[in-house]
């Protein structure tokens, strides 16, 4: 499979896809430090920023596009997914879940932005710019023809539990869906 990371970080995912399915692909960064590690790893890296759009690829040049733990902090998710969608056939996003319990207890009893794992930043300081809960997402996706593949809902350690199973939107810390175009 081809695949292309935005935002790929250090390349851990990258590097860890290439080694254990044996993907080829690229990582996009903007951070010169982690385009520095991807290289240092053996990950094809691009600097530059995902916010501007993906023009240096061709339509349908990829298997998976994956956007991990940095939709929510770009300027405009809703044309990154239609970008993704368009270099892609398929997409992979991952981003916390603004809903969950812990956040909306900060918020609504304590009168504070939450600060949790998924959420480690204060307000001030923070890169995320579009919280959003697992139904905002899935409202998204409709709104734009997506077509969800699949769903999974975790906490902060990837695991599952009943709780988050019955009631996703309350309880899953964090959020992995896959989609096509509809």
């Amino acid at each position: 499979s081809r695949v292309l990371d935005m935002g790929c970080g250090k390349g851990d995912l990258l590097a860890h896809l290439q080694e254990s399915r044996a993907v080829s692909g690229y990582g996009i960064e903007i951070n010169p430090d982690n385009i520095l590690s991807c290289i240092e790893t053996g990950v094809n890296v691009i600097q530059a920023d995902i916010n501007a759009g993906l023009s240096v690829f061709d339509d349908r040049s990829f298997d998976y596009v994956i956007v991990s733990q940095a939709l929510q902090a770009l300027r405009r998710p809703d044309l990154v997914l239609d970008e993704m969608l368009r270099v892609g056939k398929q997409g992979i996003v991952t981003f916390p879940n603004f809903g969950f319990w812990r956040n909306r207890f900060q918020l609504g009893i304590g009168g504070v932005m939450p600060v949790s794992r998924t959420l480690p930043n204060p307000w001030y300081d923070t890169h995320n710019i579009h919280l959003c809960t697992f139904k905002d997402f899935e409202e998204l996706c409709k709104e734009k023809g997506i077509r969800i593949i699949s769903r999974a809902v975790v906490d902060y350690q990837h695991k599952s539990s009943l709780p988050m199973k019955l009631l996703p939107n309350l309880f899953g810390e964090v959020a992995l869906y896959q989609f096509e175009r509809a």
